[in-house]
C-alpha cells in the first residue's frame, strides 16, 4: 500500500478543509496508508537555521515524515486569494536545504475550500504554481473547488450527499493518478 501524506492548510480544528480532508481520507483508506502531516508547530523557515546544531527539531521531524510519503493531497482554504502562511511555510521547510527537497518527483493533488462562491480558486492555483516548481506531479482533472463550504456539511458536521459524491469522484481519479507512478 502506498503512503499518502495529507496536508491541511487550515489550522482551525473545525475547518471545512479538515472536514473535507477527513471525508477523502475515509474514501481512500482501503487503498493508501494515510498520514495527516501536522504543520502547526513548524517554525518559519529561516535559512540562517540551516546549520548543524541550529536546525529546529520540528523541521527535521517534518522532513523525515514527508520524505517517507509516496503521494500528497493538499486540502486548503483560501486566505486573501492565496494559500495560508502555515501551508506555504511547510512547503518552504520541506524544500530546503537546496537540492534536498522532500517533495521532489511525487504525485499530488489539491482540494481547495472557501465559504465564497469561487471555492478557493486563488489558493488552488497559487499552490499548484508552487508544486510545479517543487516538481510534484499534480493531477490536472478533476479540479476540486469546494465553494460555499458551509453548505457542504450539515450543522452537526456531516457531509451532505451531493458533496460526498463529488469528493468520491475526485478520490477515484486520485487513486488512478497515483497508481500511474511507481
Amino acid at each position: 500500500m502506498k503512503k499518502l501524506g495529507i496536508l491541511v492548510g487550515s489550522l482551525r480544528e473545525g475547518s471545512y478543509s479538515k472536514k473535507a480532508a477527513n471525508v477523502i481520507a475515509k474514501q481512500l483508506e482501503n487503498d493508501f496508508e494515510i498520514s495527516f502531516i501536522d504543520i502547526r508547530n513548524l517554525e518559519f523557515y529561516d535559512e540562517d537555521l540551516e546549520q548543524e546544531g541550529k536546525v529546529p527539531a520540528e523541521w527535521t521531524k517534518f522532513r523525515d515524515e514527508v520524505r517517507e510519503m509516496e503521494a500528497f493531497l493538499f486540502v486548503t482554504p483560501e486566505y486573501n486569494r492565496s494559500v495560508p502562511a502555515a501551508l506555504k511555510n511547510a512547503l518552504d521547510v520541506g524544500s530546503r536545504p537546496y537540492g534536498s527537497s522532500v517533495w521532489d518527483g511525487k504525485p499530488g493533488a489539491i482540494v481547495s475550500t472557501s465559504t465564497g462562491a469561487i471555492g478557493g480558486f486563488g489558493a488552488n492555483h497559487h499552490l499548484r504554481q508552487s508544486m510545479t516548481f517543487l516538481n510534484v506531479y499534480m493531477m490536472q482533472q478533476p479540479e476540486i473547488y469546494l465553494g460555499d463550504s458551509s453548505a457542504c456539511f450539515t450543522d452537526d458536521g456531516k457531509i451532505v450527499e451531493r458533496t460526498e459524491k463529488y469528493l468520491n469522484n475526485f478520490s477515484e481519479a486520485f487513486k488512478a493518478w497515483v497508481n500511474k507512478f511507481n
